[in-house]
């Protein structure tokens, strides 16, 4: 046999009133924390950029350092100079022309001998 069905009871208006209230701060709540947690989140991504750079940065300074350690030795030094066109005191400085030419003119000559 079937139990009779009860009519639902309506929750008073200050129940209704009271969970409208609480809906209402929670919204209220989540709306003063969105701009603080989107700054957040901005801040991070941005920093986490910044990180990736300076790493990079300090890969490049760290090579810069190597190469440069590298440059100041006497013979990279010498090496430039020379290509620069300069010459110690004392040395004569001989500037030769055509050399691409010539090549090109005794290339069967020189692989032959060669």
């Amino acid at each position: 046999m079937a139990s009779p069905e009860r009519p639902r009871k309506r929750p008073s208006r200050s129940t209704i009133a009271l969970r409208w209230a609480a809906v209402g701060a929670l919204a209220i709540v989540a709306f003063l924390y969105y701009r603080p947690l989107h700054s957040y989140f901005s801040t991070r991504s941005a920093l986490e950029q910044r990180s990736v750079e300076v790493s990079r940065l300090r890969a490049e300074r760290s090579a810069l350092t190597r190469r440069l350690a590298r440059s100041m030795s006497t013979g990279a030094l010498e090496r430039e100079a020379r290509r620069l066109g300069l010459v110690r005191p004392g040395e004569r400085l001989f500037i030769v022309k055509g050399i691409n030419s010539w090549l090109r003119t005794h290339a069967s000559t020189i692989r032959s001998d060669g």
